[in-house]
């Protein structure tokens, strides 16, 4: 792939033949310019390194502001807990006051709806989920307060709008391209699943958000990783040594900072767990072919025995000590659900475990029932979706349905329907399909690295879920893997769109080709953002939105 960094200076906008080759031309014809007059203005535009570091932060910090604006625009409606807010947003209310999840009366959401936020108990409710995302939330319920329906959900909607910013900047390094990355923060701005998952007070966007620093950081690490590695081999050759397993590198400050991303999210949701083990081996499997590319001889056994485990001492305390900080709330207070069992509905460990604490075999009560309750969860819901169809967007989740007659729900006729659905927007969740299945292909032709970090995010975040065909879960859920979809999608529009020394009509027909694609994207979120974020519309105008059956 051709992808010319944003140091580089422009192609010219014409070549001239080489003098010797006009000689032997009867027509003494010009070669064929390279590049397009975009790339030619584009250049001067980008003349100085001023105007360089300009673009550097303003094509991402663009995208970011339009991912904020549809974010953001009249986020407190519905004033109405919407799908699963009923027990995150209710949850984190009662957290902030108790320091754990109270469980609340019967009708609650009636009363919290109406402005009386005040019912929950001192009773510990059953949650399955840890607590974070859920503290996250509360954040913005301190801020503007539980009546207001915009504190519910500000939160989570900040999440989203970073993630813009963090896929935006993740592009640009992984690419070595401002305007891919640029590109890739938009898709993830303008696309309807994104967006609603932004905008209701649901884990999964704090969860995505958490995954991406991990994978921004595993991102890091790799190119740290292989210098310090340089530099060993280089001292090493210096001193005249031979090198045999090469060195075990202690300090790897990017990879524990993933350690702790990774951490964090478990502490939203598990499923975290599957980037600390997945991107775990990835680390060890970089160092191998590292290790190989300086010229180790024992670089699979360095790979697994030296540095391998000294991974495995950097980063499974850091993870495990940011998730367990996370419970802070719940071992500090005496009310939370399953506080107590040892002492009461449960009995202690005997043997030779009864000298744990029992607050801590409290905790691992509670951890194995709510893994329990995950595994074996298979109650029927309407828009529960099996993850071999995930991919293809075929059963998005219908977060929120309003339906006003007699002329009063604003939309010109007598009937109005306001709908909050996650579905994607299909120009972009179709084609970044297609695009994952044409990197496993590249991959083995190519074993390109970016493809196999972005293919890394897609084992991680979606494989696991086939392990769990038939339980309940929801299309929703795939934000957490999005992002790597985006990339996937946003590395084969970069091979679309060339190199600005290409031929100038190549390079101009795939400029074309390439902004036409995105005024599509553009076109197709314009028209579904309204049933993104619950504006009233025709029941005609909503049908317009049915492109599959099974969206109703």
């Amino acid at each position: 792939m051709s992808l010319a960094t944003d140091s580089e200076p422009p192609a010219p906008a014409g070549i001239d033949a080489p003098a010797h080759a006009e000689a032997h031309s009867a027509g003494h014809h010009a070669a064929e310019p390279r590049g397009s007059r975009l790339d030619a203005w584009w250049g001067r535009l980008l003349s100085t390194p001023g105007r360089q570091r300009a673009w550097r932060w303003g094509g991402p910090l663009a995208v970011t502001l339009l991912g904020a604006i549809l974010r953001l625009w009249n986020l407190a409606d519905p004033h109405s807990l919407v799908f699963d807010e009923t027990f995150y947003v209710k949850d984190a209310w009662s957290l902030l006051h108790l320091g754990f999840e109270g469980a609340w009366p019967s009708g609650a959401d009636t009363s919290f709806n109406a402005g009386d936020v005040n019912t929950y108990t001192n009773t510990g409710s059953y949650v399955v989920h840890p607590p974070l995302g859920k503290w996250i939330i509360a954040l913005g319920m301190a801020v503007f307060g539980a009546e207001n329906s915009f504190g519910w959900r500000i939160s989570v909607a900040v999440c989203g709008i970073l993630a813009v910013l963090l896929i935006a900047m993740i592009g640009t390094k992984l690419f070595k391209s401002t305007l891919l990355g640029t590109i890739a923060g938009f898709l993830f701005a303008i696309d309807g699943h994104a967006i609603v998952m932004s905008r209701v007070g649901l884990l999964d966007g704090i969860l995505m958000l958490f995954l991406l620093l991990g994978f921004g950081a595993i991102l890091l690490d790799r190119e740290w990783h292989l210098r310090r590695l340089t530099e060993w081999m280089v001292a090493r050759e210096a001193e005249g040594r031979e090198p045999t397993w090469g060195p075990t590198l202690w300090w790897r400050p990017w990879l524990m900072a993933a350690a702790v991303a990774f951490g964090l999210a478990s502490a939203v949701k598990w499923s975290g767990l599957f980037f600390l083990i997945g991107f775990g081996l990835y680390s060890v499997l970089v160092d191998a072919l590292a290790r190989r590319r300086v010229g180790l001889p024992f670089w699979i056994s360095a790979a697994i025995l030296k540095q391998g485990v000294a991974n495995v001492v950097l980063m499974v305390p850091l993870y495990l000590a940011s998730y367990l900080v996370t419970w802070i709330g719940w071992f500090t207070t005496a009310g939370g659900y399953y506080r107590n069992w040892a002492q009461t509905d449960g009995q202690p460990w005997t043997g030779t475990l009864s000298w744990v604490p029992l607050v801590i075999q409290n905790f691992w009560h509670f951890e194995v029932s709510v893994y329990n309750f995950n595994v074996n969860e298979h109650d029927p819901h309407p828009y529960a979706s099996n993850p071999l169809t995930w991919l293809f967007m075929i059963r998005p989740t219908q977060m929120y349905v309003n339906t006003t007659t007699g002329g009063t729900g604003g939309c010109g006729e007598d009937t109005c329907y306001a709908n909050i659905t996650s579905v994607g927007n299909a120009a972009i969740w179709w084609a970044a399909t297609a695009a994952m299945f044409y990197l496993v292909y590249r991959l083995i032709r190519k074993r390109e690295w970016q493809v196999g970090l972005i293919l890394m995010g897609m084992v991680v975040g979606y494989l696991p879920w086939l392990m769990y065909i038939n339980r309940t879960i929801f299309q929703f859920y795939t934000i957490a893997f999005e992002p790597y979809m985006i990339l996937g999608l946003t590395f084969v529009i970069g091979l679309a769109l060339g190199s600005r020394d290409d031929p100038r009509r190549k390079r101009t027909a795939a400029l074309i080709v390439v902004a036409a694609y995105l005024i599509l994207a553009s076109l197709v979120t314009v028209f579904f953002y309204p049933v993104w974020t619950a504006q009233p519309i025709p029941g005609w105008l909503l049908t317009l939105h049915y492109w599959l059956p099974s969206w109703r």
